[in-house]
């Protein structure tokens, strides 16, 4: 398997991870652990992205992981200054 396929795929997969353990309501979306999946996820599919050069996914994708680590912040912020 090339590398920048072998690359999207663990990212795509943890994006998909997350959105099925939301699905079945094991993790939520206000949760750390949602918002680190989807940071981290998004990241490294936006990585492989960059590797083959397909600039609409780039995009897509590390405005996802902004998102994603804007969600963190958030869920921090509210657990040590409210």
């Amino acid at each position: 398997m090339d590398p920048p396929v072998l690359i999207g795929s663990i990212g795509v997969s943890l994006l998909l991870l997350a959105f099925v353990l939301n699905l079945f309501k094991l993790i939520h979306t206000g949760s750390f652990v949602y918002a680190f999946m989807n940071f981290t996820g998004a990241s490294v599919a936006g990585y492989a992205s960059i590797l083959i050069d397909f600039m609409p996914f780039v995009i897509l994708e590390f405005f996802w992981a902004f998102i994603g680590l804007i969600g963190m912040g958030k869920v921090l912020i509210n657990k040590y200054f409210s």
